[in-house]
């Protein structure tokens, strides 16, 4: 097991590759009570299409959230229960590129930790079980379905890609998750709950030898067969400008999205994604000369914000909220980027954006699940974010003027409207 300290944060971790494949990822915490585990799957609900055993397989929309439902049924019972009986905070979440299991206790740390180990490595599914979660999670579906915030959300993603399978909803739909079988879950959980695929982070005060032996015991001893996503290729251009909407709502609700580039993966892939953060501030932070002005002009209120994301495949810049002219809002923030990338940024205000960006990843420090989670993201994408402060050193304002000149366009725009039903 290697250790690696990070001078500059005052971070401890231990990192290890088992002979199983799994990567196993462990942030010293000296002096806390609560220890905190995360074990995820690179497997998300844009992971719909895969090779395998040179097969292709495709597997409905919403299978990756179905089977993060299902994994706590085990022969025993309930593991969630079992957990939450045992002392533990227990959950799980399924995002667009993986899933993750977690818990935090204060004590028998190490019994929950195999209990955690136990059940997301061993499936047991029926198909009575299966038949009766579909009720649950097509009930939760029309919920969501119903929530304006995530129609134009799913919406704006909808324009913004023609084939990638971020434009397709992670809980799928309730026609997609009715051809979701046991034999379906089986074969997703073969081919994607295996070690290597797979990264175990543990936060707190915990000997990492303990951790690692624990691991070594309860996982399977091999890992499966690698697998191959089959992505198809995303046009440049976007799937279509607008949508909108009807529904009950009292304000126009809006997102303006722009199709950016997507970097694959890499510590490049970590710049980038700082860099894209920061030119979301630097053009629509709250102390941001548009953002001042929006709203002295009544066209944005609170809810206005924006925010830059990176998937496979995929990056997106998206900015919305409440706003009784949403095209004027689209029409100003493109206007503002191109004066930006005219007239350049002012020295104090990017100083000032860029502190407020890593005195933020400094506090994301005292949070244990974001440690896990950001861990996870960095090895499921090749960088270490664990480097952020050299990786804010080599970001200068002319980073943030090229991304604004390259993404904030009209050609790369689309609109997303939820507007109030008429009567």
């Amino acid at each position: 097991m290697k250790q690696r300290f990070y001078e500059r944060i005052g971070e401890s971790v231990c990192l290890e590759t088992l002979p199983n494949g799994l990567e196993l990822r462990i942030v010293s915490k000296p002096g806390y009570a609560k220890k905190y585990a995360f074990f995820a799957t690179n497997y998300g609900g844009m992971d719909t299409r895969f090779t395998l055993d040179g097969q292709l397989r495709d597997t409905p929309a919403g299978i990756a959230h179905y089977l993060e439902h299902k994994m706590f049924d085990t022969e025993e019972g309930n593991a969630l229960q079992r957990l939450a009986q045992n002392g533990a905070e227990p959950n799980a979440f399924t995002a667009n590129a993986l899933t993750g299991y977690y818990f935090s206790s204060t004590e028998h740390f190490e019994e929950n930790l195999e209990i955690l180990l136990s059940f997301v490595s061993i499936p047991w599914f029926t198909e009575e079980s299966v038949a009766k979660e579909q009720g649950i999670i097509g009930q939760e579906i029309r919920m969501i379905e119903d929530n304006p915030d995530w129609q134009v959300y799913h919406q704006m993603l909808q324009c913004l890609y023609s084939v990638n399978p971020a434009r397709v909803s992670i809980a799928g739909t309730v026609e997609s998750i009715s051809h979701i079988t046991a034999d379906t879950l089986y074969a997703c959980h073969k081919a994607f709950y295996t070690p290597a695929n797979m990264i175990l982070t543990v936060v707190g005060d915990v000997d990492p030898i303990h951790i690692s032996d624990l691991a070594r015991r309860v996982l399977p001893r091999e890992s499966g067969a690698p697998i191959s996503r089959a992505w198809e290729e995303e046009p440049e251009t976007v799937a279509k400008r607008e949508s909108r909407i009807a529904m009950e709502v009292s304000l126009p609700q809006f997102l303006l999205g722009f199709k950016c580039r997507p970097v694959w993966e890499g510590e490049n892939y970590f710049r980038s994604l700082i860099v894209g953060e920061l030119a979301c501030d630097l053009l629509l932070g709250e102390s941001s000369p548009l953002y001042q002005r929006l709203y002295s002009q009544g066209l944005i209120n609170a809810s206005f914000g924006g925010s830059y994301e990176m998937l496979p495949g995929a990056a997106y810049f998206s900015a919305g909220g409440d706003s009784k002219d949403p095209r004027a809002v689209s029409a100003a923030v493109c206007q503002e980027a191109r004066r930006l990338v005219r007239e350049g940024v002012d020295p104090d205000f990017y100083q000032q954006i860029r502190r407020a960006a890593f005195g933020a990843s400094l506090r994301g420090l005292d949070s244990f699940e974001n440690i896990a989670v950001t861990m996870t993201e960095g090895c499921f994408n090749s960088y270490d974010p664990l480097r952020f402060p050299e990786t804010f050193d080599s970001i200068g304002p002319d980073d943030l003027l090229a991304f604004l000149k390259e993404n904030i366009t009209e050609e790369r725009s689309v609109l997303s409207e939820i507007v109030p039903k008429e009567g």
